[in-house]
């Protein structure tokens, strides 16, 4: 089967999972997405437990029944070989493998009586939880573990047929068109496409709640060609301080290579955490899964004493954070990290708070001394002249930080109708800026019930392009010094530095007195149908005042 058939299959098993949900009632339910999620997870984690144990120990392929052949070996073997086995391989128990599972389902227990299969499962998932803490544990900010399956997931989550439930699972995992083990090694941009399509139901934006934002795939990419450019960085860091679900972390890892990099990360949202967990498993980055925290980066940073090479970020714009404005407010190193101030909470509206103002400091903030961040922010910051705004830009001027702006085309993120644009900071950029004006790039398309752009290769290479030119192209970039951006009163906006283009046209002086003496001619036309109409006016305004 080549890889295109995989693909599908994949995506054939995903969906076969999502219509079990469905038929026991839990089609949109809020817990689909942790059915969907973890059991895909548990597969893949089964997959590449079997794969590794069979590289390190060929003589295993050659069993018909391996669970059964692991349950009999002496603890001390099997504990040895498990030692054998990659960092972030899960390490499973006989007993925890998916053929032993679905072996199972019409068992009975060491009493006679029918095996509760639903219990089963979800003391499985609950056991490989606990047995791969260290590896798989993400913490909320106070350092407690998240755990890797949610405890008691079959059972809680059903309302009835608990059993009857997880076998239907149990089915369609085992008897799916393929294994894992022949597209491990396929990398980011295979399984990239494949963690989009499982969780396009369950991380969409959905009005604005915070952290659940998603970042279209080709601005990710854009960002990390640009940020790392044609650099080959070795053994460096990546931070995202709103990571959501790991768009932009997995591309800029993609693009640095997974065993050269490590992750950190911080959100919120506790789905969205998960979520990049499973985004950090698929794509060969678990030695990274114990830097990510769930919890609230402005007012509790897990990361606030370390110092990064690369930050992506596309942080939530608007936001009710009134709650912690006081928290905020005192912090100790307020003025340090948050050097252009603290937005204040509309007094109507309070969900409008400019919170991103916040994060675009604290990224300033934890850029190592030859750092380099890319972050998505409202078109208008360019060149709004509020104070936060503007001291922001003006510090980025002034320690010449900048390396360049994209300004994307309306509608690139379907669910909002804000105007975005891509700032990138580079510590060691002293020379000069490019400012690229893309609002004019991409087709027009629907995507259920919005509008959104989409751009092609061509544009993504056009952008991409700009910024290794030193040469402006026309109506679409520019390259300009420091000077010239603190002259224009700090503004980011291409289009402020484009070239005014008047069109000049040769004639002879004959020609222009022909064409002066026509003006004249119609300009005496024009005069004397004014003095017709105003006459007219002053007749029926004199007609009414006499009746």
């Amino acid at each position: 089967m080549d890889a295109i058939n995989y693909n599908q299959a994949t995506r054939d098993l995903i969906d076969d999972l999502k219509a079990v949900c469905a038929g026991y009632g839990l089609g949109n339910d809020g817990n689909e997405y942790k059915i969907i999620t973890q059991s895909f997870l548990y597969k893949f984690l089964n997959d590449k437990f079997i794969y590794d144990l069979k590289t390190h120990y060929p003589e295993l392929a050659e069993q018909e029944n391996l669970s059964d052949y692991l349950s009999k070996m002496p603890k001390t073997k099997y504990d040895s070989m498990l030692r054998r086995l990659d960092a972030g391989c899960a390490k499973l128990q006989p007993k925890h493998l998916l053929e032993k599972l679905f072996s199972q389902q019409g068992g009975k227990d060491e009493e006679g009586n029918d095996i509760n299969f639903a219990k089963l499962f979800d003391d499985t998932l609950n056991q490989i939880a606990i047995d791969n803490t260290a590896i798989f544990s993400v913490h909320d900010q106070s350092g407690i573990s998240i755990r890797l399956f949610d405890e008691q997931l079959i059972q809680r989550v059903v309302a009835s047929k608990h059993s009857d439930f997880a076998r239907a699972i149990i089915n369609r995992l085992a008897n799916s068109r393929f294994d894992f083990d022949k597209i491990f090694n396929e990398g980011f941009d295979f399984f990239s496409t494949l963690f989009e399509y499982m969780i396009k139901d369950y991380n969409k934006d959905g009005g604005g709640k915070y952290a659940e934002y998603y970042t279209p795939h080709v601005i990710a990419k854009v960002m990390a060609e640009i940020l790392i450019g044609d650099d080959e960085p070795q053994s460096v860091t990546a931070y995202d301080p709103s990571a959501g679900s790991g768009t932009l972390l997995m591309n800029i890892a993609s693009k640095i290579g997974t065993d050269k990099c490590t992750i950190y990360s911080q959100d919120i949202s506790q789905k969205s955490t998960s979520l990049l967990r499973l985004n950090l498993i698929l794509n060969n980055l678990a030695h990274s899964i114990n830097n990510i925290t769930q919890g609230n980066t402005i007012t509790t940073p897990a990361h606030a004493n370390e110092k990064f090479d690369y930050i992506v970020s596309n942080p939530p714009f608007k936001l009710d954070f009134s709650d912690d404005k006081p928290t905020i407010d005192s912090l100790a190193n307020v003025n340090k990290r948050f050097f252009a101030g603290v937005p204040n909470v509309p007094k109507k509206d309070k969900d409008k708070m400019a919170i991103y103002l916040l994060f675009i400091q604290h990224i300033m903030y934890s850029l190592s001394n030859d750092g380099r961040a890319a972050v998505v922010v409202p078109t208008g910051f360019l060149t709004a002249q509020a104070k936060i705004r503007k001291t922001i830009r003006k510090r980025l001027i002034e320690n010449k930080w900048l390396k360049g702006v994209v300004s994307m085309p309306s509608n690139i993120f379907a669910t909002t109708g804000t105007n975005v644009s891509v700032i990138f900071i580079d510590k060691t950029n002293t020379g000069k800026v490019v400012l690229v004006d893309a609002s004019k790039l991409g087709k027009k398309m629907k995507d259920g019930k919005n509008q959104k752009t989409v751009l092609s290769h061509d544009d993504e290479q056009k952008i991409i392009d700009a910024f290794k030119s030193d040469e402006p192209i026309e109506d679409f970039s520019v390259v300009v010094d420091y000077t010239e951006i603190a002259e224009k009163n700090y503004s980011f906006a291409a289009g402020q530095y484009f070239d005014i283009k008047i069109e000049y046209i040769d004639i002879t002086p004959a020609e222009f007195e022909a064409q002066l003496a026509e003006h004249k001619a119609k300009l005496a036309e024009f005069f004397t149908e004014s003095k017709r109409l105003e006459d007219e006016i002053n007749e029926q305004l004199g007609r009414l005042r006499y009746e």
